[in-house]
């Protein structure tokens, strides 16, 4: 059967050009040296993080609407962005890569570990081993692949203070990393405000790329927010507002095929009779956008922690337990588990 003129061709290989790549912003047709200046001062350092933008980001750089789609449109070509088969989809996701938590019971709970290119949360009370994680994570992300790592380095933006570099080098040595060499491959960048944290993110694209960032942590998502946006006449702006952040993380892990990890705060209600009072601070917008929702809380037993997965686009809920010790994540032997709560 012959294809008509009125009928639509067939998707194939073919069909799906190869675009030129493009290495910088000034090698984009239509894109100066002075428009790419406004660019890189409003935070797109790269094609990537341009090439998920959207077109209203880019009027403060005095890009008429058209250009700004036209450029946009050019970037994404350049990255391979673009609409494909499912069938190739499939094999894309076979080829995703996986981030090692250090612990192969909360691996096997997350489907072989977190994933690149999706927002994994890690919520909790304080306590419950958030950052604790973020720390073994920036340490296993050093990893050759066949460890369960991804040959990278680390962004932790810390919005609490509570980095530390002595966490990373007792997990290194545990694991026979050179602690020099591990902690030079960790990024910190301490925000102090909501703007400031959301500053921060929007402006990291160029240090992702220059050093082979693969996992971008946020610790916390919302401590600024919750103790800035106070009151309900104050929620809409904060939601808006943390739904954009959260969308640039998304876009850059995306972009750069990282891992990226939030933890979050939580809070009672008092009003829940029945099962678990304890929620996660974001509301839906938080919800909608992590990927991966992972419950963390103590148990009866000291170091152990148990971890609940809550949601996932694909993976059924369930329950593991690992354990926290100077060492970093660990696996709980036999008999630590009881007295679980």
């Amino acid at each position: 059967m012959t294809v008509t003129e009125d009928e639509p061709e067939p998707l194939t290989d073919s069909t799906i050009s190869t675009k030129p790549k493009y290495e910088c912003l000034e090698d984009l047709p239509g894109v100066g040296p002075a428009t790419s200046k406004k660019l890189q001062e409003m935070g797109f350092h790269t094609i990537e993080s341009l090439a998920t933008a959207t077109a209203r980001e880019l009027e403060p750089a005095g890009i008429s609407e058209k250009k700004a789609l036209d450029v946009i449109r050019l970037a994404r070509g350049s990255i391979t962005l673009s609409f494909t088969r499912a069938d190739e989809l499939l094999k894309q996701r076979q080829t995703i890569s996986r981030l090692t938590t250090g612990s192969a019971i909360l691996d096997n709970l997350l489907g072989g570990g977190l994933e690149t290119q999706t927002i994994t949360e890690f919520y909790g009370e304080y306590g419950s081993g958030k950052s604790q994680l973020c720390h073994q994570l920036c340490v296993d992300v050093q990893l050759p692949v066949e460890q369960g790592g991804l040959n990278g380095a680390a962004l932790y933006i810390d919005t609490e203070n509570t980095f530390r570099t002595e966490r990373l080098v007792s997990m290194a040595e545990h694991l026979n990393l050179n602690p020099e060499q591990v902690a030079r491959n960790v990024i910190v960048a301490d925000a102090y405000t909501s703007d400031h944290q959301v500053f921060l993110l929007e402006n990291s694209d160029k240090i992702i790329k220059q050093n082979n960032i693969r996992l971008i942590v946020v610790d916390s998502l919302t401590s600024h927010f919750r103790s800035e946006y106070i009151g309900r006449e104050t929620l809409a702006v904060r939601q808006q507002k943390l739904n954009k952040h959260m969308h640039k993380l998304i876009r850059l892990a995306r972009a750069f095929n990282a891992v990226a990890v939030v933890t979050n705060q939580v809070m009672a209600k008092p009003d829940v009779f029945f099962g678990d009072a304890v929620h996660p601070i974001g509301g839906h917008v938080v919800a909608h956008t992590s990927h991966t929702r992972v419950y963390l809380r103590e148990s009866a037993r000291g170091p152990v922690r148990i971890a609940r997965l809550v949601s996932s686009p694909y993976l059924p809920d369930g329950e593991g337990i690992f354990k926290i010790t100077i060492n970093g994540i660990e696996e709980v032997e036999e008999g630590e588990s009881k007295g679980r709560r």
